[in-house]
Parts: structure tokens; sequence; C-alpha cells
């Protein structure tokens, strides 16, 4: 069960898993962040930065270590990790590691409302999704080529390793319905595509949609 956390944005997660090695203000806590690609990773919204890292004060994950002026700059407070952060953080990871839970994805909402658009679109749109998903998986292939070349410890990429598996599962899986379209094997399709040659019919939509497309 997903637990209600005191400060719930990943972002604090993200702050914790960087100020734990060293006393930071926001300013480096936010450079590290960046160095590391976090926002990859988890949703980051910069802009909440400040107001993660008071709340995680206030709650007593982080405590004030002192300060620091460089020049005519604005004053920097520096945090650090308190014994209760740690253990917010370890526990928060093992929550994610260990718990399911349901997660948005822009493509299933996408295929959800598929019948709107005629199967030969579907077809095209299909086929840039395949183009962009070689791309990116492309992309992180060479990015862990190049990890290990610096022979940076396996520990520390495992998440992109996650990253191209799924990006190479979704390949597959778009490819494998793709080609059904292209072949005719799509069950259903000769109804969709009449729909659209003909004007679809909403109430048509939603008996479909009850009972499933049986009819080839």
């Amino acid at each position: 069960m997903v637990k209600k956390r005191k400060v719930n944005n990943l972002l604090a997660l993200a702050v914790l898993s960087a100020i734990v090695e060293r006393p930071m203000h926001r300013y480096e806590i936010a450079q590290t962040l960046r160095d590391r690609g976090k926002e990859r990773d988890m949703d980051i919204k910069w802009g909440s930065l400040y107001t993660v890292v008071q709340n995680m004060e206030k709650v007593g994950f982080l405590e004030v270590v002192g300060s620091e002026r460089d020049g005519a700059r604005p004053e920097r407070v520096i945090y650090r990790i308190t014994d209760v952060g740690r253990a917010e953080m370890a526990d928060w990871t093992r929550e994610l590691l260990a718990t399911p839970e349901p997660e948005h994805h822009r493509f299933v909402a996408g295929l959800s409302i598929l019948a709107v658009l005629p199967p030969a679109e579907v077809i095209e749109l299909l086929g840039r999704r395949l183009d962009a998903l070689r791309h990116n998986i492309e992309a992180v292939r060479r990015e862990l080529d190049e990890l290990a070349v610096a022979e940076l410890p396996r520990l520390f990429v495992v998440e992109s390793e996650f990253g191209l598996a799924m990006l190479e599962a979704e390949a597959a899986w778009t490819r494998s319905l793709r080609d059904e379209l292209n072949e005719g094997t799509f069950p259903g399709l000769t109804q969709w595509r009449d729909w659209h040659e003909r004007g679809m019919d909403p109430s048509e939509v939603a008996e479909l949609v009850e009972r499933g497309m049986t009819e080839n």
C-alpha cells in the first residue's frame, strides 16, 4: 500500500538522494540533480525546489547548518540531511521498488480512443511513433555504452537499463499492432474502416466498446 508522506513530491526524494552526500545549499542541490539527469528519472519541477526544501526542513528531514555569501549575491542557506530524513529516504525507496502503482501514460490515453481516427491514419501515426522510439532507443544504448567505457558501476545505471527495456517493449508492441492493421488481421478492422468511410455513428462506437470487437 502506498504510504501518505509528509512531503509527497518526488523532488523531495531526489533532494535527499543528493544531499545525503554532504551539506549543500539549494543552488548546489539543483546543479547536482541536473548534472545527474534526475529530471529523466523523476517528474521534477525546478520551480518547486525552494518550497520543497522549506517543507522538508519543517518536517525535520533537513536542518540548517550554516550559510555562505558569494560577493554581492544573496546569502545561501546550507542544509544537511537529518537521521529522520535518512529514514524517510530509505523507506520511500523501499516503497518505490516493491509497490507497483498505476501510472498514467499518454500513449495509453491515445490508444483508449483509437477509434476516432481511421485505420490508415493510425498505421501512419504508429509508424511515426516507431521512428521516434527507434531514435530514443539508439540514444539510450549510446549512453549506456559510454557509461560502460567510463567504467561507471552498474549500480548507478540500472534505471537507464530499465528505461531501455521499457522503450524496447513499447516498440515491439507498437510494431505488432501496426502489423496487425497493415495485414488486416486486427479484429473489427472492416467495421472500423467502414465507420470512417460513411461517417462515424457515436451509438455504434458505444455499442462496440461495450461488447468488444468480435467481427473482422
